[in-house]
Formats: C-alpha cells, structure tokens, sequence
C-alpha cells in the first residue's frame, strides 16, 4: 500500500491564526443579545460587556446530590439558575461563569446514586482556574458565591490566596458566606411571608423555601405534576398547591436573598478584604 503524506504549509497556519485574530478585533456584526450568562454568548458579546464595563464575574458553586424523594440531585444548580440571574441583573456590572455543578468530597464515598464530587485538591484548583481565566480577559472583581454548604471552606481558601497572589493589583476576588444563611430565609418565610416551616419535620434533605425557589426556574425539577397525581404536593406539612402561590412565595424569597447578597458583595468590595 502506498504511503499517503501529508503536507501542511506554515503559511496556512498562521493564515488561519490572523483570520482568528480578525475576527476577535471585528465589530459586532448583530445586535447583542440581552444576557447576563458568559456559556449563552457569543465571544463577541462578552467582549463589547466588557468594554461597556460589566468587569463583574460570579462563580457560582452548587452541588449533585440526594436531596430526597423529590428534588432532583441537581438542586443547588437549579437554584443558582434564578438566584444568579437575579444577582447578576442587581449588580448590573456582572457577568456570570458557567455554574460549578459538583461540589467537594471523597470521590470514594459516593455511595449515595446519583452522588458526584471532586476531591478538594481538584476542586479548588477549578476554582482557582476559573477565576485565573477570567480575570485574565479583564473582569476585575471575581465573586464566589455558593449554594451548598460543603462549599464554603474551599471557596473561602481560593479567595484567601487569590487575593494575596493579586494584592496590588486593581478589583479582587471575593468569597460572600451571607449568600448561604438559611436562618435568615426561615425567619423572612415565617415573618413576612406567614409560612411556619420546620425544616426538619419530614427529615428530607428538602424545604418549601428551596421547592419554591425552583419552582420559578422549572416546577418539573421538584416533580410537581407527579406529587399533585400522588397527593404529596406538600414537604414539611406545607402544600406547595396552589402553584401560583408558591412561586410567589419563590419570587419573593429570590430578592430577598438577592437583597442580602448584592449588599453584602457592596460591603465587601468597599472594605477591599
């Protein structure tokens, strides 16, 4: 059989290097669209944001894991999907990474179905990436916020050092631990909100705060249709019929916690920690 070569030219190569780097240089050929998640646009769009001064990242940590009969295992993510859309929007400098979706742990422990975690070495070393890459494209102020508490102590870590490898440097990166303070939540859901819930009535890794949150990002990821058909539309004696209400009761818990969390990303900032 005849041996087939082939040849590449240098020139082609760095033909196609100049095409790239013209097209990253080019105006904006279409309208920019009108989102704040970096995955969902183009190049281009993150570029021009940029310029207009959107030089706010979030990285925003969730996890995969039980959360009982009714939850999906990526509850933490579906919460992050309104809560950092919501955040984002508040901030108005802010653009948002694609979301973490695991969180740490003992990769050999998984014993839970559907349970998938990072070591922490690994974990923290994403994270350190993820804000390295973007603060290399011109974000300043990187945010980590986190929806699962097995987060915080990494995320806590990553910005220690972070921000003593960038001190002197302008912006920062920022761990905000106010974003994950469900005391609070429970107290607004029962003082403002008139619903009493005790968390711990049905022993579920569950709560009506969390179902009605995701609720407003997709009632199928808390399995509504199929708890209505069973009659368990309820989790802690709490019924989550009428729909209506509940999301209600989600839209409301969203900026309330947007308020504490936009606040506290204010304070820290200013204070430079």
């Amino acid at each position: 059989m005849p041996l087939l070569i082939l040849a590449f030219s240098g020139g082609s190569t760095n033909a196609t290097a100049q095409e790239l780097q013209d097209v990253a240089n080019m105006p904006r050929p279409i309208e920019a669209l009108d989102n704040v998640w970096i995955e969902e646009l183009t190049m281009m769009e993150v570029r021009d944001a940029l310029a207009e001064g959107k030089t706010t990242a979030l990285i925003l940590t969730g996890g995969i894991e039980e959360n009982g009969p009714y939850l999906t295992t990526g509850k933490h993510n579906h919460v992050l999907r309104v809560m950092g859309e919501s955040i984002a929007r508040r901030l108005g400098d802010a653009l948002i990474a694609p979301i973490v979706a695991l969180e740490p742990g003992n990769p050999a422990n998984s014993r839970s179905p559907g349970t998938v975690v990072l070591s922490r070495g690994t974990y923290e070393a994403m994270l350190t990436d993820m804000a390295t890459s973007l603060r290399s494209q011109g974000f300043q102020n990187i945010i980590l916020i986190g929806d699962s508490g097995g987060n915080q102590r990494s995320m806590a870590t990553v910005a220690d050092a972070l921000s003593t490898a960038w001190r002197g440097d302008s912006g920062g990166i920022y761990h905000i631990p106010e974003y994950y303070n469900y005391d609070d939540v429970v107290d607004y859901q029962r003082d403002v909100l008139g619903v009493d819930e005790d968390p711990r009535l049905e022993g579920l890794h569950d709560d009506y705060y969390i179902t009605s949150i995701i609720m407003n990002d997709d009632p199928q990821h808390v399995r509504l249709e199929q708890r209505i058909e069973a009659g368990k539309a309820s989790i802690n004696g709490i019924s989550i019929v009428p729909i209506e209400q509940t999301i209600e009761h989600g839209r409301r818990l969203i900026e309330f916690r947007t308020d504490v969390t936009v606040g506290a990303i204010g304070q820290v900032m200013a204070a430079g920690r």
